[in-house]
């Protein structure tokens, strides 16, 4: 199980960084959406660009998706590590 003090909101990546998505903390039309772009929990998240303001761009099973700041801080990720 994985502890809230290890998680980090999907903003705080950096480009070529890897995390599992844990939750999404949206309201249910912006969760329905980010669920049918493929963030569901559990899902492994790359961050391709992440240049600290604008959209991010994120690569979820497969596919790059371009995100807002807004909706990407309230997605919960766990970063993955080699540890």
């Amino acid at each position: 199980m994985i502890e809230n003090r290890h998680l980090i909101h999907l903003t705080e990546l950096t480009s070529g960084e890897e995390g599992t998505v844990i939750q999404i903390n949206n309201g249910r039309m912006v969760n329905n959406r980010l669920v049918s772009l493929g963030f569901t929990p559990g899902v492994q998240v790359a961050m391709t660009r992440n240049y600290g303001h604008g959209p991010l761009i994120v690569t979820v099973r497969g596919t790059q998706v371009a995100l807002g700041r807004g909706e990407a801080s309230k997605i919960e990720v766990h970063r993955n590590t080699d540890d």
